[in-house]
């Protein structure tokens, strides 16, 4: 039975995970309620203005002109052309409307909410579009230019900007045997200075694209823009633009570069990046604003963003070429890894597994399971994914096994000294610094590591760090089945009670964490302790609800295996307490701990030593002058 603090633990972890979910809720209903308020607001401002515009009408039946208004000119009538390369991987459409690309559609994703994977679907203006200054990208029409040398495998536009400045733009599909080629575009840009002044070409910018997650499930913090400087690769989040405890809310967030790698946005599983040949350096300039993917949905972040042109002043008609690879595709590990032996770039930090300490285990942890995966679709095509995510899992527990049991007999051993250390408590109530020095003399008496009990948790740490980060950005994971999980990317949500999504992996997951808890051996410790323990798999659930169920999956079963584990190990013969031979003396640490309390005694008996001169001022001796 549990005691009073027990029940109170129970009671608060409780209340705080159903006023999490009720305030969760209540809130995407105000954030919905609040959406059309605006928009209707929006609508009535339109109408009022519209109708402020208006004029009482002529004799003629026409509007009265107004005096001092002249008529602004009819606007140049642009009409755009579209011209498409495909690859086995990727549908490239180009506009003349800037002369780049409208958006690349990925032929072998699942699709999203809107329908086929496209990046740039939400962009105001196309990849590659020539901005005067920050997100004032050109929207002039460019040319559009047959590339008769090579047919079906690049297009030519030419246009001139407003400044005088003649641009030439040639995008072609990349041909070297990588296996990143289907995701790749080449794109040079052949600058001629028409004005008759000087340009600087640091004022101008290229657009990079816009990033919007491709549901409202997506993590939303995963979009955002990327920047790799060659010392570091940096993610910059659409949270960054939000208001904070100590910052304003921020429209744009511009990022310098001494030396510039490659630049671009990126959302949860997939991303668009250019990386410029000339690697000088560079500002990159990003703006946020909100879309909304389904009708009556609360709206997203997307992220647009350009990258500066390098410093160069082109006198009058003089020439400037510049060339960028181009990638626009899913963020897969393999892939990118591949991509970066065979350039030497740095594509692999695409990735953005983090923490950065979890990045070799993400990466190793991501092979295997393609490992896996490539072994289990010899034997079956159904579920594949979710199979290899259960069977990697199995396998990572089997290796642990030893460290596994070597801990649970420690515990076991450490449950038998609970009568020992009982009376130790009740010796020394008051001293806690003594009993403690007492305890670590029965473990060196019985040749126990105290420490040796933690040793999986602390190995399971790494993995199950690396399994998250690994698995949030699997986009191998969207639209693959298990069981009744639809897609092992997003939540298992199978229904909802009261606008509160239900998936029964979390839950899975935290009632076999509260099982493998109980099965734990009592080593004697704090009662509260313990019960706060035994229920932090709540707390878990309340952190984990709403992640990608191929995570709750891995979670599941690593419970699942270590109960089983924990069930051989208590059949296994109980571990024997005997004294270590030739362990009477005393640990280093025990005497550092009573010379430390030795030290503190003198100090405090020091203190209590009153003088019968200390409580008077000492009387000086009178001056004899000089």
């Amino acid at each position: 039975m549990y005691d009073r603090k027990t029940w109170i633990v129970v009671i608060a972890c409780s209340i705080l995970l159903a006023t999490n979910i009720y305030f969760q809720n209540k809130n995407k209903v105000l954030v919905e309620q609040d959406n059309k308020a605006r928009a209707a607001a929006e609508e009535s401002a339109k109408k009022a203005a519209d109708a402020a515009k208006g004029q009482a009408p002529g004799p003629d039946g026409q509007p009265a002109p107004v005096p001092g208004l002249v008529e602004a000119p009819p606007p140049v009538e642009v009409v755009e052309q579209t011209v498409t390369l495909e690859t086995s991987e990727a549908k490239f459409v180009f506009t003349s409307i800037g002369g780049g690309m409208k958006y690349s559609e990925l032929k072998n994703q699942t699709p999203g909410v809107e329908g086929p994977v496209q990046l740039n679907r939400h962009g105001s203006n196309a990849v590659g579009a020539l901005s005067e200054g920050s997100d004032r990208v050109e929207g002039g029409n460019y040319e559009y230019v047959s590339a008769s040398s090579q047919p079906g495998k690049s297009v030519v536009f030419r246009g001139k900007l407003p400044s005088g400045l003649v641009a030439e733009k040639t995008w072609s599909l990349r041909e070297t045997g990588n296996e990143g080629d289907p995701f790749m575009l080449d794109f040079k840009v052949e600058l001629k200075n028409d004005s008759g002044n000087s340009v600087n070409l640091d004022n101008y910018s290229v657009f990079l694209g816009s990033a919007t997650p491709l549901d409202n499930v997506e993590r939303g913090d995963q979009t955002g823009y990327v920047v790799n400087d060659g010392d570091s690769f940096t993610f910059h989040s659409s949270t960054e633009f939000a208001k904070g405890w100590f910052r304003p809310a921020k429209d744009q967030i511009t990022t310098p570069l001494d030396k510039t790698i490659y630049a671009g946005v990126s959302n949860q599983f997939f991303t668009t990046v250019l990386k410029p040949t000339e690697q000088a350096g560079s500002v990159v300039w990003s703006a946020i604003e909100e879309r909304t993917l389904v009708q009556g949905a609360r709206p997203v972040k997307a992220i647009r963003a350009g990258l500066s042109l390098p410093k160069a002043t082109l006198a009058p008609a003089e020439k400037r070429t510049l060339t960028f690879e181009v990638f626009t595709g899913p963020k897969q590990n393999r892939i990118l890894r591949k991509m970066e032996t065979k350039w030497g770039s740095e594509w692999g930090s695409l990735m953005n597994y983090t923490p950065k300490f979890v990045s070799p285990f993400s990466r190793f942890l991501n092979w295997s399971l393609w490992w896996v995966h490539s072994a289990i679709t010899k034997i079956t095509t159904k579920w594949t994914w979710g199979i290899a995510v259960v069977v990697l899992t199995i396998l990572l527990r089997t290796a642990i096994w030893p460290l596994y049991n070597r801990s649970n007999r420690t515990m076991k051993r450490m449950s038998k000294l609970k009568p020992e250390m009982d009376k130790l408590r009740e010796k020394y109530p008051d001293d806690p610094q003594k009993m403690n020095q007492e305890m670590m003399g029965l473990y060196r008496k019985y040749g126990i590591n105290p420490v040796g009990g933690c040793l999986p948790m602390f190995a399971q740490i790494p993995i199950f760090l690396g399994f998250y980060s690994m698995l949030l950005h699997a986009v191998e994971m969207r639209g693959q089945g298990f069981l009744w999980v639809m897609d092992l990317s997003q939540p298992d949500t199978v229904f909802h009670i009261g606008g509160i999504p239900i998936n029964p992996l979390p839950i899975l997951m935290a009632i076999s964490s509260f099982a493998q808890m109980a099965m734990m051996p009592n080593t004697g410790g704090d009662k509260t302790q313990m019960a706060v323990m035994k229920f932090m798999p709540f707390m878990f659930l309340f952190i984990c609800y709403n992640f990608a169920s191929a995570l709750a999956l891995y979670w599941t079963t690593s419970n699942l295996f270590s109960i089983g584990q924990t069930w051989l190990s208590n059949r296994l013969p109980e571990p024997e307490l005997k004294a270590k031979a030739g362990a009477g003396g005393k640990s280093m640490m025990q005497r550092l701990a009573e010379k430390a309390e030795e030290a503190q005694k003198m100090k405090q008996a020091k203190g209590r030593e009153i003088t019968p001169d200390d409580d008077e001022p000492k009387k000086r001796s009178p001056r004899t002058g000089g």
